[in-house]
């Protein structure tokens, strides 16, 4: 993927791009705003039951953390399947509570990420106040 990768859990990334193209070239994402998309191989996740379950929980943890969301495009990609010996069924709740915890995780350490400045940025502002 072209997007910078963010954060990754056991079986999810997290993957963000710049809306704004640069030279003047006319903007991927009009209007602002955070868009997500949502990427589940077959390759993971076999059986489409199990693909909407997940997309299900994607969109469920993102519509909590709207208010905290960064407003750029964002995917999360589905980056290894879920062992069939853990959970039987694509609808379980166990499935879904995994997917949920792993999603909160992701999310959660992006968020933490942006609201805290990167170092470099802390220590160019520790040194702007002796001027």
């Amino acid at each position: 993927m072209s997007g910078q990768l963010v954060a990754k859990t056991a079986h999810f990334a997290l993957h963000m791009a710049k809306s704004h193209a640069a030279a003047g070239a006319p903007d991927l994402f009009p209007g602002g705003g955070a868009w997500l998309g949502v990427l589940l191989p077959k390759r993971w996740a076999r059986h489409a039951v199990t693909r909407n379950t997940l997309r299900r929980q994607i969109y469920a943890v993102t519509r909590e953390l709207a208010t905290g969301l960064p407003q750029l495009p964002m995917v999360v990609r589905l980056r290894s399947g879920f062992s069939r010996k853990d959970f039987h069924s694509a609808t379980s709740d166990a499935l879904k509570r995994e997917a949920r915890a792993e999603l909160l995780s992701l999310f959660g350490d992006k968020l933490a990420r942006r609201q805290r400045p990167p170092a470099d940025v802390q220590q160019s502002e520790a040194g702007d106040g002796s001027a």
